[in-house]
């Protein structure tokens, strides 16, 4: 059962959800991960996962800029 590569905000949630609900050390974690998400297969979610872990290691070593959350107006308390 296979969608398209695309997810929806909806899947990326659950998908998130599910990382941090099941035991990554058991040998059926993908095919949780994938059962919760729904429409996805075992593969589909270990590419998502990869890009993940891509996109967590670029902010980390800084290769992604942090927003600036400055919003006008808004006065520190320091």
């Amino acid at each position: 059962m296979s969608s398209s590569s695309s997810w929806t905000a909806k899947q990326n949630k659950v998908f998130e959800d599910a990382l941090a609900s099941y035991e990554k050390e058991k040998p059926e974690w993908w095919q949780n991960v994938a059962r919760a998400v729904g429409g996805k297969t075992v593969e589909e979610v270990k590419r998502h996962y990869q890009k993940l872990v891509e996109d967590i290691n670029h902010i980390e070593t800084g290769k992604v800029p942090l927003p600036n959350y400055n919003t006008k107006g808004y006065k520190s308390s320091s």
